[in-house]
């Protein structure tokens, strides 16, 4: 799943095409969600192993247990930030709280106006993919994802959804909304895998 990079005050080792970035810009599509914490839950859905959906409140999702990770951010617009630390509930606690299908090979992770992602379940499982509610042990911006947003270091920062609102298990593979719209159905920045027109047999489902 990519390659090792150097860390920052090192020879930064970035993927092609990518630029060191030392602040953090605020991207997105479409306006700011505003949060409105009685009516917030996160859903897990779909190919559950117990054919039943799960779900927490805010206040029960934030009880479960906070974990840190340090990870590089890449994004496709071509800046990288090395080094951060995220906090929040890693994907492999959601998997062990709502265990999918054994035929489960990938999930759609839905996030607010109907915005999705769509990953592998090995990608989705990594150690470091986490639900981040928290950069630099402060909380997130609303701009930057909060409530709750998904990082997964070793793909470019479009799988990683801001303002996450749950996960659906899926035995086959389906676009999400970028995949949709031209973006790479893997989205490796090591592979620079950026665009649709640059897939291989087998890296996604037909447009």
């Amino acid at each position: 799943m990519g390659q090792p990079q150097s860390r920052e005050g090192e020879q930064a080792e970035l993927p092609p095409g990518q630029r060191l970035q030392r602040g953090w810009p605020v991207t997105h599509y479409g306006p700011v969600p505003k949060f409105k914490p009685e009516r917030w839950d996160f859903r897990v859905f779909g190919a559950t192993a117990d054919g039943d959906k799960h779900g927490w409140s805010h206040e029960e999702f934030t009880a479960l247990p906070y974990e840190t990770v340090v990870a590089d951010l890449h994004c496709v617009a071509k800046f990288s930030m090395l080094d951060a630390e995220w906090g929040g509930v890693r994907a492999r606690t959601v998997l062990e709280l709502a265990p999918p299908a054994p035929d489960v090979t990938h999930v759609m992770v839905w996030a607010e106006y109907g915005f999705s992602s769509n990953l592998r379940l090995a990608d989705f499982t990594a150690d470091d993919t986490v639900f981040a509610t928290h950069r630099g042990g402060e909380l997130l911006t609303a701009e930057h994802g909060f409530p709750v947003r998904l990082i997964v270091p070793h793909l470019y920062a479009w799988k990683g959804p801001k303002w996450v609102r749950g996960v659906e298990y899926m035995t086959a593979d389906r676009r999400g909304f970028w995949e949709e719209r031209g973006y790479h159905n893997i989205g490796d920045p090591w592979q620079e895998q950026r665009y649709s027109y640059q897939e291989e047999p087998g890296e996604g489902p037909e447009l």
